[in-house]
């Protein structure tokens, strides 16, 4: 009975922080650091401030276990998207492959790239933090641009420039919705979801131009972008401990 009561106690806890850590992360999300409060945080999760305390200790705290998620997640879903290619895929096309369809899952999962603003305005309270974690995805994309190079060493491609222009994209698409539809409102009709495809569609060929990728060889363009988003969901339960 006592084993039985434990169990039912931990799973009770478990879903506590997933609750506190769903809530936390939509609102730093929407509304910034800064203008989040632990009572706002307990509101919004319909659990007691107390009980935040208790499970994470302080705000900081539970934005560090939010990017933790995130960051544990990203890694999760570029390991999955690779492992969809076939065997001896081109190195090119490989990097293009996985480029263009990370660039999708930012846009439609926005949270990782508008935490990452986020911090960036936090006078460097989190930033570090956030870019240094650990380095796995650091490696990951290295070791596509090193498969890429060393089979096309007339055309390198540098990984932090790949990475700049990627997060570049995302952001725009993240941050400046309402500037997006206007801009590309000519070729869209102000709608979102092809506005954003045609965002995409933009990176699309520019890396597709880089990397010698040929015709067959490119992703169709999407009526919606989900439509290149892996399922993988991103639930809360894999929290990093």
């Amino acid at each position: 009975m006592e084993k039985r009561k434990g169990r039912r106690s931990a799973t009770a806890a478990e879903e506590t922080k997933i609750l506190i850590l769903t809530a936390a992360a939509d609102m730093f999300c929407e509304l910034g650091f800064e203008r989040v409060t632990i009572r706002n945080i307990s509101e919004r999760a319909g659990v007691s401030h107390s009980l935040i305390r208790h499970h994470f200790g302080s705000k900081e705290q539970i934005w560090y276990s939010v990017s933790d998620h995130l960051h544990a997640y990203m890694q999760k879903y570029m390991l999955h998207m690779l492992g969809q290619l076939p065997e001896g895929t081109p190195a090119n096309v490989k990097l293009y492959r996985f480029a263009v369809e990370m660039l999708a899952q930012l846009i439609v999962l926005r949270q990782p790239i508008q935490l990452m603003v986020d911090a960036m305005r936090q006078e460097n309270k989190f930033l570090d933090y956030f870019i240094d974690s650990k380095g796995e995805i650091e490696s990951i994309v290295q070791n596509l641009v090193d498969s890429y190079n060393q089979a096309q060493p007339n055309n390198p491609f540098v990984m932090h420039e790949l990475k700049w222009q990627t997060m570049l994209y995302a952001h725009g698409a993240t941050s400046m919705v309402p500037l997006l539809k206007e801009t590309l409102a000519l070729e869209t009709d102000q709608n979102l979801d092809q506005a954003l495809v045609r965002h995409w569609q933009l990176f699309e060929q520019q890396i597709a131009m880089k990397m010698s990728i040929q015709s067959e060889q490119r992703l169709p363009t999407p009526n919606r972008l989900e439509d290149l988003v892996h399922n993988v969901p991103c639930g809360w339960e894999e929290i990093p401990s």
